[in-house]
């Protein structure tokens, strides 16, 4: 039998969090919560999840984030949104405990930073699409790798022309056909703005070079992302859209958990659709890229612009079609420092300025 593994959540009351503490109550032998901490937005259902739980530690806030991450305990799952999720990463690396990540923004922009603490195997991703990365690249050698493919569902306006997304609302943004999110994410993949972070995520986790690494528009979301081989093979990883299995993996890996979701219905007719990525009504991929390839703390200005961005899209303060050339617009006043000794200070400090100049550009 599988020893019991002690896990850590930040995030608790988040969409991944919830799902974790799902998974945590069908599998009591395998896991135990021993720290739970969330932002503070829903403290009553905190209130109720320390009480059944019953953890050594439980806070709310990123103090309390950075201090359970420190805790001593064999998985730290940090499914908190956003930049606030830095230090966090950076508390569970130090303290050499396993990071299961689902917030992205963390790698993304602490970038090298983040990997020079991290030992190798440290990082598991919690994406789905990373997560199906990682599985697939069990089929062969880093050597044998010709490309990644992450697939992206297109979200709610896949289709649509620039000139359609004009006038859309924040509610309309908010309606996802696959997948169910909370709204920051839930509006980047609106904008692809969170593919853009998946794909310097795919860089910084996989060590793949950005030219190396394309998007698929896939709307059914049933292939979660692909690994193709130089021999020309290509490793898919299929299931229905879900978040169980890729967090499954997160909190127990390299083993599986049995029955962590259904599996694909091979009985029913379903077909599999790709389409090319439209770079002109959805830039952000590109400009993702770019940040990404500038290094440094590009990807910080990309991330905490967008953030700033997408709250004043659904305050009403932007419209949908002007959220990415105002990151870019922040991005193009950025001064990038050399990669070389980059300080938490550092990526700190250009998240703040980026947020800072993206008020200032929002001003009327």
């Amino acid at each position: 039998m599988t020893d019991r593994r002690d896990i850590v959540i930040l995030g608790s009351t988040g969409s991944i969090g919830t799902q974790a503490l799902d998974l945590v109550r069908a599998n009591p032998d395998r896991f135990r919560v021993v720290g739970l901490t969330a932002g503070g937005s829903n403290p009553d259902l905190f209130e109720q999840q320390v009480a059944e739980l019953r953890p050594a530690y439980a806070g709310l806030g990123e103090d309390a984030s950075v201090e359970a991450a420190s805790m001593s305990a064999d998985v730290v799952l940090n499914g908190i949104t956003g930049a606030v999720g830095l230090r966090p990463t950076l508390a569970a690396l130090d303290a050499g405990t396993t990071l299961a990540l689902a917030n992205k923004e963390s790698l993304v922009m602490g970038g090298p930073l983040v990997l020079e603490r991290a030992r190798p195997g440290q990082i598991v991703p919690v994406d789905s699409e990373h997560s199906a990365v990682a599985q697939c690249l069990r089929g062969g050698a880093a050597s044998e790798v010709r490309r990644l493919v992450l697939t992206a569902s297109g979200g709610p306006f896949r289709g649509r022309t620039r000139a359609e997304l004009a006038e859309v609302t924040p509610e309309q943004a908010m309606a996802h056909p696959t997948w169910d999110m909370g709204p920051v994410i839930t509006i980047n993949s609106a904008t692809l703005v969170n593919k853009g972070l998946e794909v310097i995520e795919a860089h910084l986790l996989f060590g793949i070079p950005y030219d190396r690494i394309e998007v698929v528009v896939h709307p059914t979301s049933v292939v979660h992302s692909m690994v193709e081989f130089v021999d020309g093979s290509t490793l898919v990883q299929a299931s229905p859209p879900t978040m169980m299995i890729p967090i499954a993996l997160g909190l127990a890996w390299p083993d599986r958990v049995p029955d962590a979701a259904p599996p694909v219905d091979w009985t029913r007719q379903e077909a599999w659709e790709f389409h090319p990525l439209d770079d002109e009504a959805f830039p952000a991929v590109a400009l993702a890229r770019a940040a990404g390839k500038q290094g440094a703390t590009a990807p910080a200005v990309y991330n905490a612009a967008n953030e700033v961005c997408v709250d004043a899209f659904r305050r009403g303060a932007l419209r949908f079609v002007e959220i990415v050339p105002t990151v870019q617009a922040v991005l193009s006043e950025h001064v990038v420092p050399s990669n070389e000794h980059l300080t938490v200070d550092d990526v700190l400090a250009a998240d703040a300025w980026a947020r800072s100049r993206a008020e200032a550009l929002l001003e009327p």
